[in-house]
């Protein structure tokens, strides 16, 4: 299952927005985690930990996602036990134009997300693998114009401001894109 909606705030939107170029601009820490492992940007994956208490504006996002997070495990009919799934991890991601992040799951979490936050021309969205894909049955190819529900692969290109979350299990990746400008998103996972 994928959720899908506006986060609903645009003004908050547009201050992260600034406060992610501001992130990547300063976060050394960060600029050197991405240089390091080849990826074509920055992000605050493995240098910062405590964005909601550094910012403002990402404490206001975390009580936003903590509705959404809350209103798609009702939809999913997650026998929560009383408790709630709680953020465990946010991170800044600043891709380049033509910049993009290999397939991968989220293990240890329940749920995974991402806010768009830019998505100038030439950019791509989320690309999920069903995961019968993985279990390699002998089964022919689909058509081009298969139904999504019975494609291997499905992309989401959101509107900025959407929030997407899919249960951290789900193989997912971004394509690489072909635009000139920066592809801001914020992603995160919850635990229980």
């Amino acid at each position: 299952m994928l959720y899908e909606a506006p986060l609903g705030d645009a003004a908050l939107v547009e201050e992260l927005a600034q406060s992610c170029l501001m992130l990547a601009e300063q976060d050394i820490a960060g600029q050197r985690w991405a240089e390091e492992h080849h990826y074509r940007g920055y992000t605050s994956y493995a240098s910062l930990n405590d964005l909601p208490i550094r910012d403002p504006a990402f404490g206001d996002l975390k009580r936003l996602l903590d509705k959404h997070v809350a209103k798609f495990a009702k939809d999913c009919a997650f026998d929560l036990a009383g408790r709630k799934l709680k953020l465990d991890s946010l991170w800044v991601n600043v891709l380049d134009g033509d910049g993009g992040h290999n397939s991968h799951i989220h293990p240890h979490s329940v749920v995974s997300g991402t806010v768009y936050i830019a998505l100038p021309d030439g950019s791509r969205g989320l690309k999920l693998e069903d995961p019968r894909h993985a279990m390699m049955m002998a089964a022919p190819t689909r058509t081009a114009d298969a139904p999504e529900m019975l494609r291997s692969f499905v992309e989401v290109v959101p509107e900025v401001g959407t929030v997407l979350l899919w249960e951290s299990w789900l193989r997912h990746e971004v394509p690489a894109g072909q635009g000139s400008e920066h592809r801001i998103s914020i992603s995160f996972n919850y635990r229980w």
